[in-house]
């Protein structure tokens, strides 16, 4: 199968790898990713063989810069300023909260949980994007909705 032009592959998937990227490493540092992502893609799309499911394949790309991301920032020594005695943190605010709560799950999750309800992806893809089997991906979905219900509501 031929491929067809790089731009119309940005066209489709664009928004929608943004938007999983966003849910995934959080809106700061999805531009970057994003940017990335489009990057290592373009690299690598003269040698790619199949053409069969470049949604998925876009999205695998997104996947490993955002693991890449996340592994680069654990790496890197956040600078605290002493914090005032006796400081508190303010309580958040429900979205916050839930989107803390969503970067507390694991990897795996987190990101079944993007690709499942930020971009609309079936299990089938959600595998594919994963290199895991439907059920570990259906599984993955299910613990991560589990968890975030049952910590989010106590």
């Amino acid at each position: 199968m031929k491929l067809p032009p790089f731009q119309s592959l940005l066209d489709a998937h664009g928004r929608d790898v943004h938007r999983f990227l966003v849910a995934t490493v959080g809106a700061v540092d999805a531009d970057d990713c994003y940017q990335e992502t489009w990057l290592a893609a373009l690299r690598a799309y003269p040698r790619l063989r199949d053409a069969a499911n470049l949604r998925s394949w876009i999205f695998t790309v997104a996947h490993r810069k955002a693991i890449d991301h996340v592994r680069r920032r654990r790496r890197q020594a956040v600078p605290v300023a002493d914090p005032p005695e006796g400081a508190t943190d303010p309580s958040p605010e429900p979205d916050e909260e839930l989107w803390a709560r969503v970067r507390a799950l694991s990897p795996k999750q987190r990101m079944a949980l993007a690709l499942r309800y930020v971009i609309d992806a079936g299990y089938d893809e959600i595998s594919a994007v994963m290199g895991t089997s439907e059920e570990a991906a259906r599984r993955n979905v299910h613990e991560g909705l589990k968890r975030l219900r049952t910590e989010y509501e106590t």
